[in-house]
């Protein structure tokens, strides 16, 4: 078996911590940084140490974010009285793609999951509750409260164990639609999918 050189293990070792990262990627990954200029490496790992020292979670919706609070929470242009809420900061990014939704957002860095041992303690719920209050709301009222958290097992138990927690609290709460993607073709189409489809159906 072909041994590396110490310090070319111990990159590939580090590279393999990366999620979704197995040994053939990691291989490929840091034979690619050693063919790197120096100067870019550095580049590279200047990034990342920025990264760490400059990223904070925002105070008030969980967001990773280099000014706190965020430029969502900070904005007065945005609408205060809805709360979109995702499990991750690239899903905010999906749906601040759409141009079409002006709200916030709560991000919980995470969806539960009794099998990971994900607890609600585990999400960043915590500072939900609070920001219901128009005080802790740049004084507005919060209308509408969006349940934008994957469609899939883990995401739907999220999404129903936040709706049970805001009920009692008189605020609107609403689920993202779900069902057939736009261009796709029912012949591909699972049967999940298909219920979802059917269930979210609408007149027209």
């Amino acid at each position: 078996m072909l041994e590396y050189s110490e310090p070319v293990t111990k990159l590939i070792d580090e590279f393999k911590r990366l999620p979704g990262i197995g040994q053939k990627s990691a291989q490929r990954l840091a034979f690619h940084v050693m063919r790197m200029a120096e100067a870019d490496v550095e580049r590279f790992s200047n990034a990342m140490m920025e990264v760490k020292r400059r990223i904070v979670f925002c105070d008030v919706c969980n967001n990773l974010t280099d000014v706190n609070p965020c430029r969502f929470c900070s904005n007065p242009g945005r609408d205060h009285s809805m709360i979109c809420i995702v499990e991750e900061p690239f899903n905010l990014v999906s749906v601040e793609k759409t141009r079409s939704y002006k709200g916030v957002y709560h991000v919980l860095h995470g969806s539960l999951s009794p099998i990971r041992g994900i607890s609600p303690d585990d999400l960043k719920l915590a500072n939900l509750l609070p920001r219901l209050k128009p005080e802790n709301n740049n004084d507005t009222e919060v209308k509408e409260i969006i349940l934008a958290t994957n469609p899939n097992t883990e995401g739907e138990a999220t999404a129903s164990y936040i709706a049970r927690l805001l009920k009692p609290l008189s605020v609107k709460v609403t689920r993202i639609a779900m069902g057939m993607p736009v261009g796709s073709d029912l012949e591909y189409v699972d049967e999940v999918t298909m219920d979802k489809a059917l269930s979210n159906r609408h007149e027209i």
